[in-house]
């Protein structure tokens, strides 16, 4: 479909059911409808091929209606714009990928970036940042230990400045962010580095803006936007009358070639899918009355042609109301999605952090969150404390929930470090938002570039987040249990906001075995006693209280210690730890 381009020329095929004549125009005829027909085929098709269009031609299609209207639109299937509101152009997918033989990481060692390519690296405040100024920051995250990157949507929008959920043209890269070469680039430099690349698509709706699938071909109903869509209630969602007609089978396949494309032709190792609850329901809610078992249908389709086609490639959905069937297999009658954004886990943990006093934090549901689990696998859910809608739409960075203009404050920072923990020590694949690592305060805009300052002003911050991706990742060979499937609560002090847990990987013990404990109130304990799985000496892997994370924390001394017998938190033998004030320690036993 579209713009094939060939060794004698170009061809082009669109989907224009209801047009009694189409053409392609373009720079190559001087826009003149009458030189360059296309022929009909069966099911509304019509194709030509025309031998002198090379690549970097611009082009539309022509249609006339059945009214007598004539109409010129972008190609739905363009691969490359001029801009939103200009011309598709021929594009020539031809590219460089030299040695590119990345593996994808497994699913329980994935820790991913979410980035939003115009304010990344953005060289100023007056132009967004590009998918070539995103490969100059590879090497920092690289350093980081971030082993994936998920890029929000950065197809061509209206505008230069968007988060890019209003795509305008699926198939084409964003111009203002450098196009399709650069994207491809930006593919390539990431897996050179280690990094896996996960694009965030949008399906729930298409524009509004800039919007050329709108009565493509002239028909519609009930002022519905015609052959692409909905044209009755179902067109309905939170963004405009814009659903796809997902029951329709040319639009089906529109989308499903959409997400196959980016997998194929650019590479990416994994797509995360936003809004799938208004794939599956005309409001995003749960009432079966208002189900479109049709876009249900869609994404297991979608899913199926990915597990079967490429395996190692990973979809995470963005549904968030806590529904497993969402990452069942599609042979179990789920939507088959590999993992789903999980909303309970950022609720319950940001309201733990946020909460101004020690008295009112739920440590009960911060516990309920770690045991959370979708089809009794850890790492169907992805957990985060920051993503690009939880600072912003009237919530801020988590510090800056805290304290209000004074994010760099001790309280922000230590707190906001409790939730890092939590991140990188839970069950789940944990998500991490742009600049978080370095205390970007305030809340995210499309307008304002990540403040890079911050980076070398909370280097020690930085230095904490790194140290917590080795954990997560086992890098150092103690902390295995951070990769495993299970997790036990050891302990919950609700009165004294201190809470404690297990992960293993395999049988459990020396480097396998890790025990993380968190203090959320503001008391110190000179000598906290806690119950551990088993005898011998723990070692203290992490202090989030440590002095090198922050000039301002205390370096209260947090030691290794000797178990003693005597049964505690239901275990046979129990140690003493110092414990700060709003702090974590994460614990381990080398073998011996």
């Amino acid at each position: 479909m579209g713009a094939i381009l060939h060794a004698k020329g170009t061809a082009f095929r669109v989907w224009a059911p209801n047009a009694t004549a189409v053409s392609v125009v373009g720079d190559f005829n001087d826009w003149n409808p009458k030189q360059h027909p296309l022929l009909p085929e069966p099911d509304g098709y019509w194709a030509a091929n025309v031998a002198e269009v090379q690549a970097g031609a611009e082009y539309r299609f022509w249609l006339r209606t059945a009214e007598g209207h004539e109409l010129t639109r972008n190609d739905p299937y363009a691969r490359e714009v001029t801009h939103s509101s200009g011309n598709s152009v021929v594009h020539d997918p031809t590219f460089d990928w030299a040695d590119d033989h990345f593996e994808m990481p497994a699913w329980n060692e994935l820790v991913i970036y979410e980035l939003h390519v115009g304010t990344f690296n953005a060289p100023d405040a007056e132009r967004p940042g590009t998918f070539l100024d995103v490969i100059e920051r590879l090497p920092y995250l690289q350093k980081l230990g971030i082993n994936c990157i998920e890029v929000m949507p950065a197809t061509e929008f209206p505008g230069s400045r968007s988060w890019g959920y209003n795509p305008s043209h699926p198939f084409a890269l964003e111009t203002d962010y450098g196009g399709p070469l650069a994207f491809k680039q930006l593919v390539k430099a990431a897996h050179q580095h280690g990094i896996a690349v996960v694009l965030d698509v949008v399906y729930n709706h298409f524009g509004p803006g800039d919007l050329d699938l709108w009565q493509f071909d002239g028909w519609h109903e009930n002022e519905g936007g015609g052959i692409y869509f909905y044209n009755d209630w179902r067109g309905e969602t939170p963004w405009g009358h814009n659903r796809p007609d997902y029951g329709r089978p040319e639009v089906r396949q529109y989308i499903r070639d959409n997400a196959l494309f980016w997998l194929e032709e650019y590479r990416v190792d994994g797509l995360r899918a936003d809004a799938i609850a208004h794939v599956r329901n005309v409001d995003g809610s749960t009432d079966p009355a208002r189900d479109l078992p049709d876009g249900w249908s869609l994404m297991r389709w979608i899913n199926e042609e990915i597990r079967e086609r490429m395996p190692w490639k990973i979809t995470i959905a963005e549904d968030l109301l806590g529904n497993e069937y969402i990452t069942r297999a599609p042979e179990d009658d789920g939507q088959g999605f590999a993992a789903q954004w999980d909303a309970a886990f950022v609720n319950r943990v940001r309201d733990a952090l946020i909460t101004q006093h020690d008295a009112d934090r739920d440590l009960g549901a911060v516990a309920e969150s770690l045991l959370q689990r979708y089809n009794n696998d850890a790492f169907q859910r992805v957990i985060y404390t920051e993503s690009h809608d939880e600072v912003a739409n009237g919530k801020s960075r988590v510090p800056e929930e805290i304290m209000p203009g004074e994010a760099a404050h001790w309280f922000p920072k230590k707190r906001a470090a409790l939730g890092a923990v939590l991140v990188f020590t839970a069950p789940g694949i944990p998500m991490i938002f742009q600049g978080q690592e370095f205390l970007q305060d305030g809340f995210f805009s499309d307008e304002h570039p990540l403040d890079w300052r911050r980076a070398q002003e909370h280097r020690g911050l930085v230095h904490l987040y790194r140290d917590l991706i080795a954990l997560r990742r086992n890098l150092h060979g103690y902390s295995a249990g951070l990769l495993g499937q299970h997790t036990q609560l050891l302990h919950l002090n609700s009165e004294q906001k201190v809470l404690a847990y297990q992960r293993w990987a395999h049988e459990g013990g020396p480097n396998d075995t890790v025990v993380v404990l968190l203090n959320f109130s503001n008391t110190t304990h000179e000598a906290y006693r806690l119950g551990l799985p088993a005898a011998g000496h723990w070692q203290v892997r992490f202090n989030s209280d440590w002095q090198g994370y922050d000039a301002d924390f205390d370096n209260f001394p947090a030691l290794g210690a000797d178990t003693q017998e005597g049964d505690y938190d239901g275990c046979s033998q129990f140690a003493e730890f110092g414990l700060p004030a709003y702090s974590a320690l994460v614990l381990s036993q080398s073998a011996t």
